[in-house]
């Protein structure tokens, strides 16, 4: 009778396990299908500002683009508290709003390496999908708490996006401007599994619907950020030294 109940008890473990493990499997699922449509969508608002020359050259180009940068840092922070006010169409609003203004920001860079060499895009966002794809999973399958980076990883961060704006007003420095996105390449190839543990330790079972959508709408939009933020910055390798060839 008692390796009866023994037996029913790991029965009982193991059928709670496996369901858990199938809700995180989905829930995980969704945010990447997110962070998925999220990248679509920018790709398709770059293509459509390279396709209007004088409105990208407005926008993105002018003063204008620093209104853009700061906005985007605004929703970037402001966004936690909009995607969790408990309200799915805000909380969709501020995602689709984040992506379409890196759309706007990044469509000149997009615009001319699809002028001049396309093939360069295809292999940075084939390298970007390949290196997030890598440290992702490592994010996922690793038991090491990687926690304890969030405070080196905010502030490595600020310095290198201090480090970008200064070069990108006062130096304009090709060698510096290679070295930045290199190190940003490096830096949010360890955000990103960072990331990616966070938002797995985030998924609870029982969740109600409401909470467990906000939690896979942010999850998908920092992974997005990060994604976004390594294509950029491979591009920006492959192109500069592509013109050293």
């Amino acid at each position: 009778m008692q390796e009866r109940n023994y037996d029913m008890m790991a029965r009982g473990r193991t059928a709670t396990g496996v369901a858990v493990d199938e809700g995180l499997r989905s829930y995980m699922l969704k945010v990447y299908n997110y962070m998925a449509l999220g990248v679509a969508w920018t790709a398709i608002v770059a293509m459509f500002m390279g396709l209007n020359p004088a409105l990208m050259a407005t926008v993105a180009m002018g003063p204008m683009k620093w209104v853009v940068f700061v906005a985007l840092l605004a929703l970037g922070w402001f966004a936690p508290r909009i995607i969790f006010s408990g309200n799915a169409a805000t909380a969709w609003l501020a995602y689709g709003a984040y992506a379409t203004l890196w759309g706007v920001l990044i469509s000149p860079m997009i615009a001319y390496f699809m002028g001049t060499n396309p093939a360069i895009v295809v292999r940075a966002l084939l390298i970007t999908a390949i290196t997030f794809g890598a440290t992702s999973l490592a994010g996922y399958v690793t038991k090491k708490d990687l926690s304890g980076f969030a405070g080196f990883f905010m502030m490595a961060t600020i310095g290198i996006l201090i480090a970008i704006v200064v070069n990108a007003i006062f130096f304009q420095s090709t060698m510096m401007s290679l070295i930045t996105s290199i190190i940003t390449v490096l830096l949010f190839s360890g955000i990103t599994a960072w990331e990616t543990q966070q938002i797995k330790e985030m998924y609870h079972e029982g969740d109600v619907p409401e909470a467990a959508r906000s939690k896979a709408i942010f999850g998908a939009f920092m992974l997005y950020g990060s994604f976004v933020t390594l294509f950029i910055h491979i591009l920006n390798i492959l192109g500069i030294m592509g013109s050293e060839d």
